[in-house]
């Protein structure tokens, strides 16, 4: 597992210290985390030339995190992805939560886990960041304890484990909302290509809430370039329900590859899907590590997590998180070459 877990100073948020975490290997490649969101900052591994490189997008100072709308690299929390009409009943209670995305609520709104501080526990091979949740934070039920752990293996595979307790029955759905890019310094994804081992995805409308209803993934998508029949860049926002056997033989949930650094990507996960997004709303008001502003489709997200707005749609299985039960789901990124 890592060779070393280093840390310096990075900043302060509400008079909490903030540091930037180092997980290096064996052979020099590491990942940077902070406490901050319990954000993944950077990625940095070799290329086919053995030319080190980023493969995230992030930023090279604390002000781009606490500037960010996009969730740049963050864990999402208490419930990732989208609730239709920013409720939901749970027990007989009707319970409101904030609407930051028109009437509905996404990634849990400003009282989201990506902008609070974590406390750490730097461990010989792994660094765990913990939260407490007040009940009522963000309008959910439960005060509710999170552990993130993060190890960095010496062949180049991350680990996020989550694991999650409450004093209530509540909802709960986490994940790492990181944007990769295999290239290091292309302006987008388009030459990137994306497999995911998905027959179907869950149907939602235009404001992105699902409709209830289970379709039939794009064939022609998966597997394939993520340009469209007129050449133009595929914007995605879907939900692929991971298929069990496919996972089985491909022996990934999903993989990403770029030709041009010889660089791959291979997710596996526990959780039963991948929420897909391409970056189109991708921005920032701060230079990320490439020293430019993020711009749509310059990086996209592999989302494992729970149905999105399970709690309103009686036909997904079920992401209620029961009073002292244990919530433990994990996804792990393994990077190599071609």
């Amino acid at each position: 597992m890592s060779k070393s877990i280093t840390r310096k100073a990075w900043g302060t948020v509400h008079n909490e210290d903030i540091y930037l975490f180092k997980l290096e290997n064996s052979t020099g490649a590491f990942v940077e985390v902070t406490n901050y969101g319990a954000t993944l900052v950077s990625v940095v591994v070799p290329d086919k030339n053995s030319v080190p490189g980023n493969v995230i997008i992030g930023f090279p100072n604390l002000e781009g995190y606490l500037d960010d709308n996009c969730y740049i690299g963050s864990t999402i929390g208490r419930y990732a992805n989208r609730i239709s009409n920013a409720r939901f009943t749970l027990n007989g209670n009707i319970y409101q939560l904030e609407a930051n995305d028109g009437i509905n609520s996404n990634h849990s709104g400003s009282g989201g886990f990506n902008s609070k501080v974590f406390g750490f526990e730097v461990n010989p091979d792994e660094l765990v960041f913990v939260l407490h949740s007040n009940d009522g934070d963000g309008g959910f039920p439960g005060n509710l304890s999170l552990r993130v752990t993060y190890k960095w293996s010496d062949d180049n595979e991350l680990l996020i484990h989550y694991k999650a307790v409450s004093d209530q029955d509540t909802f709960a759905n986490f994940t790492n909302h990181a944007y990769f890019n295999l290239s290091n310094g292309d302006l987008n994804i388009a030459d990137h290509r994306l497999e995911i081992s998905a027959d179907n995805i869950v149907a939602a409308g235009s404001n992105y809430i699902p409709t209830g209803e289970i379709t039939p993934a794009d064939v022609a998508f998966t597997g394939d370039s993520l340009r469209d029949g007129d050449d133009n860049i595929k914007s995605v926002n879907s939900y692929y329900i991971l298929d069990k056997d496919k996972v089985a033989a491909n022996q990934f949930a999903a993989k990403l590859t770029d030709q041009s650094s010889g660089r791959t990507l291979t997710v596996n996960t526990s959780n039963p899907g991948i929420f897909l997004y391409t970056g189109d709303y991708l921005n920032s008001k701060h230079f990320n590590h490439n020293n430019r502003y993020c711009q749509p489709f310059e990086g996209l997200c592999l989302e494992c997590q729970l149905y999105p707005d399970s709690m309103n749609k009686p036909g997904f299985p079920s992401a209620m998180l029961p009073k002292h039960h244990m919530y433990s789901q994990f996804i792990t990124f393994k990077f190599g070459l071609l």
